[in-house]
């Protein structure tokens, strides 16, 4: 993973200064809330429900076990002993004083972290596929692209007010674990015989208008990525809404020009670049940042481990962990462990600062000191010899981190909701726990398969319960909360957003409404390897939408 320079250090250190300052005339009242509400978005702070937030970035969802180590000091130390992992492979705390936030920050920089646009309308964390670097189905590392657009992106002068916040994502996959659809930016990366490049995708996004990316190139190649990054941001800049925050993002303007008209605004933008204005990115300087990511150096091991046969042969929940929660990894005699965060009972994405040394620990003693936080608000263990398995899920089972779910029903993605956020009309984390709760049971979510719920609390759709196989949307009727239901979003290389269901139910009635669903998948699948989505994609919305509103 990439490492600090003098430089980066030095701007980190003084934008930590520069903050405590500034929150010091807050706390002082020089400030007023609307004055320093600018400034400390800049880092990452926001005002929530009941506390200030902090949102610290975590590039491409990598962490190292002592970054990992020194989050759960911050949950310890300065929070209630927990972090909550987002769906932008970031960690937010949600009850950090603000006079403690400088000293936080000054103890992040330490280990190479920051808050630095994770909030406001720049550009903020760029994102990738987390298995990036170990899976088989990559044509190659992401990540060295990513840390690239991070240097390119941090501290912009151009980009640093857009009309909007900006996000960006990266993949090069060809199942598409990154969004790239629903992104601001999305980047696949391509091969043309010997020559790497970009098929660039523009103007995806959530919200209360929600739009899947349109294809604005099929490939540019690596060495002309940020000019052509730079002629798309300088097109957003000049012609985005600033008059409505509501149409401000670049899902609009790609909208409202067209696809076709807003490719040839950054075809020209990028043909009008002056020599002097296009990046020089030295060929050197692309293979520095790449060997950052080298991948580590994997001991020699067998296809198969009689360790790891002998445990599953032996005992039913390992093998059940196993058959849900590992991933093919690129070099055999290794795999790859998705250590979920989705217990029932607990709110998703949440790690106490415990279950955080733990994994730090892990990483390691087994997994080469890697640790990366996924879009679904799961941690993954990228590199683990099949040998060592064994040992890696006693720990995590006594951590209660072993809940073998990944992908399944009960491995839902959602936002906080009403119970911190000022933005929420409705509760998301109980209505889930409701829903783990109804299919706690492992041979029913096994037997179900792969099914993605995603649940938010508005329609700012934090749990982007548009891209979910079922998405829910909580919303405020009167002083009463209902829960809107979409079928059939997906958020992958065939990503579609869902179509709503109908009437809204009331939180109690969401349960029933989902078992019922789910057994008209049953009853209409062609057999237990299809997949929910695709089912409903075959069968459509009406069977469906019939089990929804059906009386029991």
């Amino acid at each position: 993973m990439y490492r600090y320079d003098e430089f980066d250090a030095q701007i980190v250190r003084d934008r930590v200064e520069q903050f405590r300052g500034q929150v010091a005339r807050r706390l002082s009242g020089e400030l007023k809330e609307d004055e320093f509400k600018p400034l400390r978005l800049q880092n990452g702070v926001y005002l929530q429900l009941h506390a200030y937030m902090l949102r610290i970035a975590i590039p491409y969802g990598q962490l190292s076990p002592r970054q990992m180590r020194k989050l759960a000091k911050v949950a310890r130390d300065y929070d209630r002993g927990y972090g909550h992992f987002t769906t932008r492979q970031n960690i937010q705390f949600n009850w950090v004083a603000l006079k403690d936030i400088p000293d936080v920050l000054a103890e992040l920089a330490e280990v190479e972290m920051h808050a630095i646009q994770t909030s406001g309308n720049c550009i903020r964390n760029v994102t990738s596929d987390h298995y990036a670097g170990a899976t088989k189905d990559e044509i190659m590392d992401p990540r060295p692209w990513c840390e690239i657009i991070r240097q390119w992106s941090t501290f912009h002068p151009e980009f640093a007010f857009l009309p909007r916040k900006f996000k960006i994502a990266v993949t090069a996959a060809e199942h598409d674990r990154a969004a790239i659809k629903v992104h601001d930016i999305g980047l696949h990366m391509r091969q043309r015989g010997d020559e790497v490049g970009f098929e660039v995708w523009v103007g995806g996004g959530q919200g209360r208008t929600p739009h899947i990316a349109a294809k604005v190139s099929d490939f540019v190649p690596e060495g002309q990525l940020l000019d052509y990054l730079e002629a798309i941001m300088r097109v957003y800049n000049r012609f985005g809404r600033r008059d409505n925050k509501y149409k401000a993002r670049i899902k609009i303007l790609v909208s409202e020009t067209g696809e076709e008209d807003f490719r040839k605004l950054v075809e020209d933008e990028f043909a009008a670049q002056r020599d002097a204005e296009k990046i020089d990115l030295p060929q050197a300087e692309i293979e520095r940042i790449h060997a950052y990511f080298a991948p580590p150096a994997l001991a020699d091991a067998t296809e198969t481990s009689k360790a790891f046969e002998d445990l599953k042969a032996n005992d039913p929940a390992f093998a059940r962990w196993s058959r849900t929660n590992l991933h093919p990894h690129k070099v055999d005699g290794y795999t790859t462990v998705t250590v979920s965060l989705k217990p029932n009972g607990v709110a998703t994405g949440d790690a106490t600062d415990a279950q955080m040394m733990v994994v730090a620990d892990l990483a390691e003693t087994y997994g080469h000191d890697d640790i990366r936080v996924t879009h679904a608000q799961n941690l993954v263990l990228p590199h683990v010899a099949l040998d060592d398995l064994p040992k890696v899920y006693e720990e995590l089972k006594a951590a209660g981190l072993a809940t073998p779910n990944e992908g399944l029903i009960s491995d839902m993605i959602v936002c906080p909701g009403l119970d911190y956020c000022n933005l929420a009309n409705a509760r998301s984390i109980p209505v889930g726990m409701a829903i783990q709760e109804a299919f706690s049971d492992p041979d029913d979510q096994e037997d179900i398969g792969k099914f993605h719920i995603n649940i938010s609390g508005c329609i700012n759709a934090c749990g982007h319960h548009h891209v979910g196989h079922v998405g829910i949307l909580g919303v405020d009727r009167k002083g009463e909360e209902y829960y809107q239901i979409t079928l059939g979003g997906r958020a992958d290389e065939k990503a579609r957003i869902g179509d709503i269901a109908g009437p809204g139910l009331k939180a109690d009635e969401v349960p029933a409404a989902l078992k019922r669903i789910v057994e008209r998948y049953r009853e209409l699948r062609t057999s237990k390897d299809e997949h929910f989505i695709e089912t409903f994609e075959r069968e459509g919305m009406e069977p469906f939408k019939d089990s929804i509103y059906a009386t029991d």
